[in-house]
This record gives structure tokens, C-alpha cells and sequence, in this order.
């Protein structure tokens, strides 16, 4: 049977504009982007049977442009859409955080960190930069790969927080696994780049660690 044909509080639409996008399933959600089926299929099912072929939503996300195109009811105008939404949502959420902005809310720096760095398939380790009255100078992705004590390098940040003029510094990385457990070697980077910091007087406010559902804070749990 046709969506069209569903009860108006079942069809993922008009189910969105009754009760809000938060209350719908990724199935819906992704059904409402693909808007339209094929013979046999609704939009639902195809979003079902997408979900399921790429073991969730967020590896359907990263997928490769070949592998999208080729799944039934997309295609690469759908792809570009997807693609333009995506960088739509992470434009949105830059704009959380802006240069010259007093962070004073440590809700909505979590927030900004975790949704840069959380979906990356590998580590990277990023700072924010702060004045002396904790207003953002910039932020920045610094390295890329297996972060470890070995990989970061403390000269290299110490030069981008003299660039910035910084006094604090906020860390943060991911880890691609999901658990945001603390490493015994996140723990003596850490301590390495403090020690590296205070020669120049700069402030290690917090180093947090991104999971996919969860960020854990050095400070709040007194390691730093």
C-alpha cells in the first residue's frame, strides 16, 4: 500500500509536522528524504532495507559514493542532496561556537566538540583556543591518525597557542570506537602538553575525550 494511503499520524511527513522530527525513527526520517518509492516498495521500506544493508544510519552517512548510488531508490542526485544536508547540519553546528565568543557554558562546548570529531572513522586530536577572559581565538584540528604520547607533538601545539596569542587551551580528541575511556596514554599526553604549556604560561582548562554517545572530561574527573 502507498504512503499516501497510511493514517495521516503514520505517514513519516505528516507524522514530523505533528510531533516534531524528534519523535520520528531514522527509518522515517531518511523515508522523508527519500520521498519517493519504487514498484513495490515504499520510501519506508527502502530506508529500512538501506538501514539494515549498511548497519545503521551513521555507516550509511560515511558510505562511499559508489555504494549510494547503487542502492535502490537513490542514486546521485539523492547523493548530492545527502551530501548537501550533511554540510548543512555541520555548518549549523560551527556556528555554535563563534570567534570572539565568552565560553561560559561548558554544555555547549561539549556539544561543539563532540559533533566536530565524533564521526571521524580515525583519531584526531583538535584544540580550542582562549583569551584570558575565556573568549575563542580559534579553533583547530591538529593531528590526524593514531593519537598517542608519541604522535602529538608538543613543540607543534606550543607554537599555534604562541600564534594565537592564547592563554588557555581547551583539548579535545575522539575515539572511533565509541568509548571515550581514557587511555593511559591520552592520560601522559595530556601531561606532557600541560607541562610544555606552563613554560609559556598557558592554561590547560580541560582535555575532553569524544565517544559516539557519550564525552568524558579530564577535569571533571580530576585529571588534569
Amino acid at each position: 500500500m502507498s504512503i499516501t494511503h497510511w493514517p495521516p499520524d503514520e505517514r513519516p511527513r505528516e507524522k514530523l509536522l505533528l510531533f516534531g522530527a524528534k519523535n520520528l525513527s531514522d527509518a522515517e526520517l531518511l523515508a522523508i528524504f527519500i520521498n519517493t518509492g519504487v514498484r513495490g516498495k515504499t520510501a519506508l521500506d527502502i530506508a529500512r532495507e538501506l538501514l539494515i544493508a549498511f548497519n545503521g544510519l551513521k555507516k550509511l552517512l560515511q558510505g562511499y559514493p559508489h555504494e549510494i548510488y547503487r542502492q535502490p531508490g537513490l542514486g546521485k542526485a539523492k547523493y548530492a542532496l545527502l551530501q548537501a544536508a550533511l554540510e548543512l547540519g555541520r555548518r549549523f553546528l560551527d556556528n555554535d561556537i563563534q570567534i570572539g565568543e565568552e565560553l561560559n557554558d561548558s554544555r555547549l562546548t561539549r556539544r561543539f566538540l563532540s559533533h566536530q570529531l565524533k564521526n571521524y572513522p580515525h583519531e584526531v586530536f583538535a584544540c580550542l583556543f582562549l583569551n584570558n577572559q575565556n573568549r575563542v581565538l580559534r579553533y583547530e584540528e591538529l593531528f590526524h591518525g593514531t593519537i598517542n604520547e608519541t604522535s602529538i607533538y608538543p613543540r607543534e601545539v606550543v607554537k599555534r597557542a604562541l600564534g594565537h596569542n592564547a592563554a588557555k587551551v581547551i583539548f579535545a580528541h575522539n575515539h572511533p570506537s565509541g568509548n571515550p575511556t581514557p587511555s593511559d596514554a591520552d592520560q601522559k599526553m595530556t601531561d606532557r602538553l600541560k607541562e610544555a604549556l606552563a613554560l609559556i604560561d598557558v592554561q590547560v582548562v580541560d582535555h575532553l575525550v569524544i565517544g559516539h554517545n557519550e564525552t568524558i572530561s579530564f577535569a571533571e574527573h580530576g585529571l588534569i
